[in-house]
């Protein structure tokens, strides 16, 4: 974790340490940027989701996914966080998750693609 990150998020805290006992290298990568400080830390616009993925895809954000924009994509969005926009826009052509529940469903991380 960045030594200048916020450590009084709990459920950041549990989400990192959580990422950091998996064994699939892709949740490393995501336990590392979830620990960066918060202006650090990735904010993706379902734009941008909808730019870099194909119908089918997984993707994990390791930060928050925000709802400009508009995704056309069949796509599985994960996230650290969510706004309530991205979320139902999210909602109408995939599925929302949490990452410790995309974790939990494909531990190894396979076809998981990092989107930051």
């Amino acid at each position: 974790m960045d030594k200048n990150a916020d450590p009084s998020n709990s459920v950041l805290l549990e989400t990192i340490e959580f990422l950091e006992e998996q064994d699939a290298a892709i949740w490393n990568q995501v336990a590392e940027n979830l620990g960066k400080v918060n202006r650090k830390r990735a904010e993706v616009n379902i734009s941008d989701i909808d730019r870099v993925a194909e119908d089918g895809d997984t993707v994990v954000v390791p930060g928050k996914v925000l709802g400009t924009g508009r995704l056309d994509t069949d796509v599985d969005v994960a996230a650290f966080q969510a706004s309530t926009g991205a979320k139902k826009k999210i909602s109408e052509s995939g599925d929302f998750m949490f990452i410790r529940d995309l974790v939990e469903d494909n531990p190894e991380g396979t076809e998981v693609r990092i989107v930051k």
